[in-house]
């Protein structure tokens, strides 16, 4: 059963596991206007505590996934209002970076249209990106004059390439979904037709592993990436230890004794079954 919610500026939608929060500002290509990131703040810590959701898939409504920041409403109209300015840009702060990196669940964008500029931060900071393949990624910022600011220029550098990274971010030149693919911006293109099912496919294969497992693998790649070798090793160490704290599943031995005593699955090529607790 399919359930809404509606922001101002954001669409909520609850469909098996999965909660779809939409960016709602189709007449503007959904473009990050102060309300947008008000809403957005409100929805994202709403719907990352409800039991109910399994992963969150960010996408848009109408032609767009985002356009970037709303150059009007975001910054010109604060400019002679330093208060409204601050409470934009600490509420853009903390769900575009902050709630999306720190979700305990699964998140995965699902990219159509354009995604541009700002839109580069919440893009990558979802576990996961899936995107159409006439998709239109554009880092412009260089092109009015100013640099890919935040945290967007960082978060590029971090997840492709120098090479990469120097070429789009200094020519400002558009890309489709496929080459996003093929720097490694996304993990894969389909065609637009299929982008949905696509999407929900790769949720239900993440809906199939331990949730406890999950959030500390995701957690652990993240979080190893600037960690020496030591540090990488008492890190992982503990963290395999914290896993079972509070694990409904029990993962660790429910995995063992289904792969070592009732050889019921092949973990070369898929998970444990949830919900059948070792005795």
């Amino acid at each position: 059963m399919v359930t809404t919610e509606s922001y101002e500026t954001v669409k909520v939608e609850k469909d098996g596991g999965i909660t779809w929060i939409y960016f709602n500002r189709p007449e503007k290509r959904n473009a990050m206007n102060p309300q947008l990131c008000f809403d957005m703040e409100k929805a994202w810590m709403k719907y990352e505590t409800d039991e109910e959701t399994r992963v969150i898939v960010l996408a848009g409504q109408g032609p767009a996934w985002s356009a970037g920041m709303d150059l009007k409403e975001y910054f010109r109209a604060n400019d002679q209002n330093p208060d409204g300015q601050y409470r934009a840009w600490m509420a853009n702060k903390r769900w575009q970076w902050e709630c999306i990196t720190n979700c305990r669940k699964p998140t995965i964008a699902m990219v159509h249209g354009y995604c541009v500029g700002g839109a580069f931060m919440q893009l990558l900071g979802c576990d996961f990106a899936v995107a159409a393949e006439n998709a239109t990624f554009s880092l412009s910022e260089i092109n009015w004059g100013i640099l890919p600011g935040a945290l967007v220029s960082k978060v590029v550098a971090d997840m492709v390439l120098p090479r990469h990274a120097l070429y789009y971010a200094c020519l400002g030149k558009p890309f489709d979904g496929t080459e996003a693919a093929r720097i490694g911006m996304i993990n894969f293109a389909v065609p637009a037709a299929e982008l949905e099912a696509a999407t929900i496919e790769l949720a239900g294969e993440l809906m199939k592993k331990s949730p406890n497992v999950l959030r500390a693998t995701k957690q652990a790649i993240k979080h190893v990436r600037t960690m020496d070798f030591d540090q990488a090793y008492d890190y992982l160490a503990e963290k395999g230890k914290a896993i079972r704290v509070g694990d409904k599943e029990d993962s660790y031995n429910t995995g063992l004794s289904q792969f070592l005593d009732d050889k019921s699955y092949k973990p070369t090529y898929e998970p444990f079954a949830l919900g059948r607790k070792k005795k």
